[in-house]
């Protein structure tokens, strides 16, 4: 790869990594309701099941969706509902001194390490950039020394875009304490976080 498209990736990689989509809705709802330090099991999460991701697309998985796409209309699917979920718990999500006997979930406490690695496998977006980064950035005939780089540039650009979110969240929370308010911001996330699915419905 040139210089030229190694700028072009790391753009690519900082524009796509720090817009809002559902990683980064939920980041910001875990820093409002439990603060940017016990979001961080959540935030690595996000980028090492991220990482993971773009390397097996690397080895030969993006292929496989390329030749069958109805394999990625199913993942929409089974990954837009999921997010559902994920909605439907943030916006019964309540102030953090009143979730101590909740239910498990996004609204009972902080996702942690393995569910955010997980969530990237039904994560529309997810799947969308890392399958962009591998068939647009890297030669048909790389190495795998490349791809591991690449790879690496992508979660060195990809873990503070989405963690700026969780510290802009928990910068919020001084604001947000009167119960009400806070169900405001966790009504607007959860409604952020159904609207991030409009586009990749649209593909």
């Amino acid at each position: 790869m040139s210089a030229e498209n190694w700028l072009a990736f790391c753009l690519f990689a900082l524009v796509s990594s720090i817009t809002p989509g559902p990683n980064n809705t939920m980041m910001l709802a875990s820093g409002v309701n439990f603060g940017w330090i016990r979001s961080l099991r959540h935030m690595v999460g996000i980028t090492s099941g991220f990482c993971f991701m773009v390397l097996l697309m690397g080895l030969g998985l993006g292929q496989l969706f390329l030749q069958l796409p109805w394999l990625y209309t199913v993942l929409r699917y089974l990954g837009g509902a999921y997010m559902l979920f994920l909605a439907w718990k943030i916006l019964h999500s309540g102030a953090p001194a009143a979730q101590a006997g909740g239910t498990a979930g996004v609204g009972a406490r902080p996702m942690g390490f393995f569910a955010a690695a997980a969530f990237q496998w039904v994560n529309p977006k997810a799947w969308v950039m890392a399958l962009g980064a591998v068939t647009t950035y890297l030669p048909a005939d790389h190495s795998v020394w490349q791809l591991l780089l690449l790879t690496l540039v992508m979660g060195l650009i990809n873990l503070p875009s989405t963690g700026s979110w969780a510290v802009f969240g928990s910068a919020m929370r001084r604001y947000l304490r009167e119960p009400r308010f806070l169900r405001v911001f966790n009504t607007v996330a959860a409604l952020a976080l159904v609207a991030s699915l409009i586009p990749l419905f649209k593909a």
